[in-house]
Order: C-alpha cells, then sequence, then structure tokens
C-alpha cells in the first residue's frame, strides 16, 4: 500500500498488514503440516508385492500422477471406487499392515476382510476387499512373485496364496477357505534381495518367489502373507491375476 494510503487511513492501513500477516502464517502452518505428513508417511514406508501388483499398489502406479483423471471411471473402475474411498490407501501403498498378529492370521484378518488386512488402519484399505473387475496380471501355471522390501525388514517367511478354481473375484469377497497356500519360505536376512534402480520410489530389494500351480483358468487372486522379521509386524496383500 502506498504512503499516501497510510496518511489517509492509517487504521485501515495496519488492518489490512495484520490480515496479511495471519494469511502468510496460516499457509506457511498448512505447508508444514502438508510436509509433515509427507515425511511420516515416507518415514513409515515398507513394502508390497509388485509383480503382480497388490491391489493399492496397482492403482497407485496407474494412476498416482494422474488421479483427479475422470477417465479412471470407465478405464479402471475398481481403482476409480478405491481412490473415491480413501487415496490414502494408494499413497500408503506400502504400508498394508497389522502389528502383534503373533502368527494367528485368521483370527486377525476375518474372511471378506483378506485384501485390507482386516480393515487395518480403521477403513482406509476397506475397498481393497469389494469385488470387481480389478485389473489383473497375466500368468501361466508356472509364475513368480515379486516381492518389494522397500524398508529392508527381511522377513521370518512369506506365504503365497491362490484362490481355488470356482473362486469368483469379479463378484466374491476373499475368505481364508479360498485359498490354497502354494509355498511358505524361510527366513530372509534383512536387506536380503535385488536393489530396484529403475524406479527411484522402490528404493529397497526385491525378492521374487516361484510358485507352480495347476487346474487353474480365468480370473483368481494371488495372496500374499509377509511376516517381517524386525518386528510382529505382517503384510497382507492381494493381487489380481488371468491364467
Amino acid at each position: 500500500m502506498s504512503s499516501l494510503a497510510q496518511q489517509v487511513n492509517p487504521s485501515r492501513y495496519r488492518a489490512t498488514m495484520l490480515l496479511r500477516i495471519l494469511a502468510l502464517a496460516v499457509t506457511g502452518a498448512v505447508a508444514l503440516t502438508v510436509s509433515l505428513v509427507v515425511t511420516q508417511d515416507t518415514a513409515s514406508a515398507h513394502g508390497s508385492t509388485i509383480n503382480p501388483a497388490s491391489r493399492n499398489y496397482g492403482c497407485w502406479k496407474r494412476w498416482g500422477s494422474d488421479f483427479q483423471n475422470p477417465n479412471m471411471a470407465s478405464q479402471d473402475p475398481m481403482c476409480w471406487q478405491a481412490w473415491q474411498a480413501d487415496p490414502n490407501a494408494m499413497w500408503n501403498w506400502n504400508g498394508l499392515y497389522r502389528d502383534g498378529v503373533a502368527g494367528n492370521h485368521q483370527a486377525a484378518v476375518p474372511n471378506g476382510q483378506l485384501c485390507s488386512a482386516g480393515q487395518t488402519g480403521g477403513v482406509r484399505y476397506a475397498a481393497l476387499d469389494n469385488p470387481g473387475n480389478w485389473q489383473s496380471t497375466k500368468v501361466s501355471a508356472n509364475f513368480g512373485v515379486k516381492l518389494h522390501d522397500q524398508a529392508l525388514h527381511g522377513a521370518d517367511y512369506f506365504r503365497i496364496y491362490l484362490t481355488r478354481q470356482g473362486f469368483n473375484p469379479l463378484t466374491q469377497r476373499l475368505n481364508w477357505s479360498n485359498l490354497e497356500l502354494l509355498k511358505e519360505t524361510g527366513r530372509y536376512a534383512p536387506g536380503a534381495g535385488t536393489r530396484e534402480t529403475g524406479d527411484p520410489v522402490l528404493n529397497g530389494v526385491s525378492n521374487t518367489i516361484n510358485v507352480s500351480s495347476s487346474g487353474r483358468s480365468g480370473r483368481h487372486i494371488v495372496y500374499t502373507i509377509w511376516k517381517a522379521s524386525h518386528s510382529d509386524q505382517t503384510y497382507y496383500w492381494c493381487a489380481d491375476v488371468n491364467f
């Protein structure tokens, strides 16, 4: 404001300047809050299955830089409903876990809530349980499951399950009785695996677990349990495949 305006109405000038200072302070506080949230999420990064991609990692990978695109509703409807329900399920694609399970997975994760790890974190991941036309990865009877350990936790074990023939992920929620265990691994030391260099977001290590299935055709779900070795922390992921 000009010096003439200050002379004409000094009270109004002081009030205007005070409002500007308050506005700047609010803007700074919002920016700090956003910064803290991003830092917290980044610090709590852990991992996911990346091929075949878990439901929320796949949605983030395809739409994370374009999540407000209305074309998602027709091109990728299950991701669309998940983004609308809670975008944090995709921004936190690497944090779908439960603490304190003590190996009792079926007690911690109820039927119908396997893809959300028993709605861990409240309803953040609940949309991942919804049946429908999730984008799937084409696989053959023998395929690999690539898991990314972003925080270098290591593993007490990985368990790879596959839905039984007759289960329909387009119309059914996943229950424990729908699953067949294909493989349980031994221990992976923290940091064991191949360092990812092609994608800066995947800044940890990856391991591929080869599995064999038979008698499968059409759409199925690969269900993975990762028991991290650094604490009693267990991850649960649904990945859609098409034989």
